[in-house]
C-alpha cells in the first residue's frame, strides 16, 4: 500500500488555508472556489483548526446564523488529527474510520506539507484493487 508522501507526490499538495478571523463567508467561497470540503485554520504558521463543511452545516446553518457575521474561529474543529508522510493510506483510512473524521493534515515534522482527504483514499485504495484484478486476470490467462 502507499504511503502518504507516495500519495501527495501524485495528487499534489495544495492546500487551502485561512485565518481564525476569517469570516465563514469568505472561507465558503474559498471552498467552492477551490471545490474541497475543509480549509485549515493556521493562526501564527502553526495549525488552529480545521473548517469543514460538517462545521458549517451543524454551527451554522442549523443554528440559523450568519456566515457573513461569523468568524471562523467560532465554529472551526481545534481538535485537528495529523499524519506524517511515512504513514500508509491503510493507516490513514483507520484513523479517519475510527475518529469519523475526512480530513487528514499532513506534517512533516513541524512543516504542514499536504492535506488528504476520504476521497483521496477511496481513490488509492480503487486504485490498487483495480492493479490487483488485473495482475490476478493475467495470471489467470497465462
Amino acid at each position: 500500500m502507499k504511503t502518504v508522501r507516495q500519495l501527495l507526490q501524485a495528487k499534489g499538495n495544495a492546500i487551502y488555508t485561512v485565518t481564525p478571523e476569517t469570516s465563514v463567508f469568505d472561507a465558503l467561497k474559498l471552498m467552492a472556489e477551490k471545490n474541497v470540503g475543509a480549509v485549515l485554520v493556521l493562526a501564527d504558521g502553526r495549525i488552529a483548526g480545521i473548517m469543514t463543511e460538517r462545521d458549517y452545516a451543524r454551527k451554522v446553518i442549523l443554528l440559523g446564523k450568519s456566515s457573513h457575521d461569523i468568524p471562523v474561529r467560532e465554529i472551526m474543529s481545534e481538535k485537528v488529527v495529523t499524519v506524517q508522510p511515512g504513514q500508509t493510506v491503510e493507516e490513514c483510512m483507520a484513523l479517519m474510520t475510527d475518529k469519523r473524521i475526512r480530513h487528514l493534515p499532513v506534517l512533516d515534522g513541524d512543516k504542514l506539507i499536504g492535506l488528504l482527504s476520504i476521497g483521496d483514499m477511496v481513490k488509492e485504495v480503487i486504485a490498487e484493487q483495480e492493479q490487483t484484478i488485473r495482475q490476478l486476470e493475467s495470471y489467470i490467462h497465462s
